[in-house]
């Protein structure tokens, strides 16, 4: 399984930003993909879950109306559209399928 984040940057808050995971080594249409994250000093914190086929989607209260998790089964990729961004939404954000989780990519969100 390889897992490789991209997307991340430094936002102003209310700006937004389009995470992108690109998936290899299993198939992906047949699993669940999450994303998670990891604040400085904190623990790490799920944030969404995307079933296989797309049509059922799960959110941590925390990102609930703010942020968006979609994929694309034809290319091996799920996304994490964050709108409304909050200081408080700084991290590393990883994709997870099952027990593999890729490198994160960085999400500052800062004035």
């Amino acid at each position: 399984v390889q897992l490789v984040e991209s997307g991340g940057g430094l936002v102003q808050p209310g700006g937004s930003l389009r995470l992108s995971c690109a998936a290899s080594g299993f198939t992906f249409s047949n699993y669940a993909m999450y994303w998670d994250r990891q604040a400085p000093g904190k623990g790490l914190e799920w944030v969404s879950t995307i079933h296989s086929g797309g049509g059922y989607t799960t959110y941590a209260d925390s990102v609930k109306g703010r942020f968006t998790i979609s994929r694309d089964n034809a290319k091996s990729r799920v996304y994490l559209q964050m709108n409304s961004l909050k200081p408080e939404d700084t991290a590393v954000y990883y994709c997870r399928q099952g027990g593999s989780r890729g490198q994160g990519t960085q999400v500052t969100v800062s004035s």
